[in-house]
């Protein structure tokens, strides 16, 4: 069908897709741009209201949607976010933006958050969606403050005793396919995110490095993994059965179903942990190494704080205790000889 240009509507193109928005920073329309149900649902949208008042929070929420604050993010975030966003709207949506530097308002925020306090993930997502809503409308001096600080996080969990020990991967391989392994395994030596780990293709392989521009940067900054010894044995190992280096069972990129393969496998191993704690498996294994945290931080494209703080939650302190050990006694077996 061909594109039918409408007046009003916000059209953006994106990796191939096309998104129709109400207007710019309003709501997506879920029909197909040009047909009968498209204009029936952009009827009832405007009828609700015409155009977002910029003293209330539905007009900030509206701006912040068409802020480059808001393109910026990873389009994982920003689809994660949309529902809560949606819901900032119904919610508060009437609200004036003056009522939010009132310090009560903590208390409505709160009974927002707690809606979802039975799945505590959900509910600290929709906090930090909220807390950027209101930067936002601090940083364009419509707000004094940001009501969502200090407010406390439902969801906690240490992860400090939670990372891959190889007894874990190899129960794992005793009930995952072999092509489920290869992505554990390549995890576990790169550090690479999921959503970058299965898009991973040969021609990011170079003669001494992985390189991978990594998708939670929007793409804009490059993963560069040394090409150490296990790890040049495992790319050797894995065959070369599509551009990508991660493939189903059917030999084909994974474009979906791999968490329907890797969860069942997981838990008839009997095993508590997340497929993102293998980067805490990674980060382990180079600082044990001795990479610096300048060095690690390079490699994940994080901040050295962010490095520091990963290698605290997950590099156990006896781990580092029994290297720093080791290094002694063979120091000292040198100076006897």
């Amino acid at each position: 069908m061909a594109m039918v240009p409408v007046k009003g509507v916000h059209v953006v193109k994106s990796n191939g897709r096309t998104y129709v928005y109400a207007w710019r920073g309003g709501p997506r329309l879920q029909a197909q741009l040009g047909t009968p149900e498209f204009f029936q649902e952009l009827a009832e949208i405007t009828a609700k209201t015409t155009a977002p008042d910029s003293r209330k929070i539905l007009g900030l929420v509206a701006d912040y949607r068409g802020s480059d604050d808001w393109k910026r993010l990873a389009e994982k975030s920003r689809k994660n976010w949309q529902p809560f966003l949606d819901s900032i709207c119904d919610t508060f949506g009437s609200t004036s933006i003056a009522a939010f530097d009132r310090p009560l308002v903590r208390v409505a925020i709160r009974q927002w958050r707690d809606r979802y306090k039975n799945t505590p993930r959900q509910a600290d997502m929709a906090l930090q969606a909220l807390s950027r809503v209101l930067s936002f409308g601090v940083a364009e001096g419509r707000l004094q403050a940001n009501a969502c600080t200090g407010i406390p996080r439902l969801y906690k969990s240490n992860r400090a005793e939670i990372i891959w020990l190889p007894e874990d991967i190899q129960a794992l391989s005793e009930h995952a396919s072999k092509e489920v392994m290869w992505a554990v395994r390549v995890a576990s030596l790169t550090g690479l995110r999921k959503s970058d780990l299965l898009k991973l293709s040969w021609s990011h392989v170079q003669p001494y490095s992985i390189e991978r521009r990594t998708g939670k940067s929007n793409h804009q900054k490059t993963a560069v993994i040394p090409l150490y010894r296990e790890l040049r044995e495992l790319l050797a190992e894995i065959p070369k059965r599509a551009t990508t280096i991660l493939t189903n069972t059917d030999g084909h990129p994974w474009k979906s179903g791999f968490d329907a393969s890797f969860r069942p496998a997981k838990l008839k191993a009997g095993i508590d942990h997340h497929f993102h704690d293998l980067r805490g498996t990674a980060a382990t294994r180079m600082y044990m190494a001795g990479l610096t945290v300048r060095e690690i931080a390079e490699m994940f494209t994080w901040s050295e704080d962010q490095v520091e703080r990963l290698i605290k939650v997950y590099v156990k302190k006896d781990e580092i205790l029994l290297d720093r050990i080791r290094r002694i006694d063979e120091l000292e077996a040198r100076t006897k000889l």
